[in-house]
């Protein structure tokens, strides 16, 4: 699924364009913008459907060993959308976040989903700063894999959220929920 959505992403950003659209859809910070928009929209929505005394949630019933709590899923997707638009940026994450982990202050509902609309704005930010000048050129200190150039690292952050995104669907129809996308 991961390697599909590479493809179909760098397709696009790569300057098809459907019959109709303008030629300016065809930068790929405004194509990749738009999949960040439609991600955040569903995530978020997500994160806000659970009932706070459910953010502790993990599943128990099968094979569930180690697995991230809800708010642990959420606040990791979050941490590593902050961690990987500092990269595109040339910073240091915001928070200090490191090992795609986020700062431990962040617990309460509240506080989780605001760190996730806070790493989306991020996000948001990081992918406006890509253009066809650095689109394609190295990141310093990564090396050896497609994610060491900014393009790279934006598909890599839209990727990783809705592979997240799948867990926290699941944990919330674990929990009777129905995702509000799925509404």
């Amino acid at each position: 699924m991961r390697n599909a959505l590479v493809i179909a992403i760098a397709l696009l950003a790569g300057g098809a364009i459907a019959p109709g659209q303008t030629s300016d859809r065809r930068h790929p910070d405004l194509v990749l913008d738009d999949l960040v928009s439609i991600a955040e929209k569903e995530i978020v929505s997500a994160a806000e459907a659970m009932p706070e005394n459910n953010y502790a949630f993990v599943p128990t019933v099968g094979e569930f060993n180690g697995v991230r709590t809800f708010a642990g899923q959420v606040k990791h997707l979050a941490a590593a959308n902050y961690q990987l638009a500092a990269r595109i940026l040339a910073e240091k994450p915001p928070h200090g976040e490191h090992n795609e982990d986020a700062p431990e202050s962040v617990r309460t509902k509240e506080q989780v989903v605001d760190y996730l609309k806070g790493s989306f704005v991020y996000l948001h930010k990081a992918i406006a700063s890509i253009n066809d000048g650095n689109l394609n050129d190295p990141i310093p200190g990564i090396k050896g894999t497609w994610q060491r150039m900014r393009l790279g690292i934006a598909i890599d952050a839209i990727a990783h959220s809705y592979d997240h995104y799948g867990q926290i669907v699941e944990y919330l129809r674990m929990n009777g929920i129905v995702p509000p996308a799925s509404r």
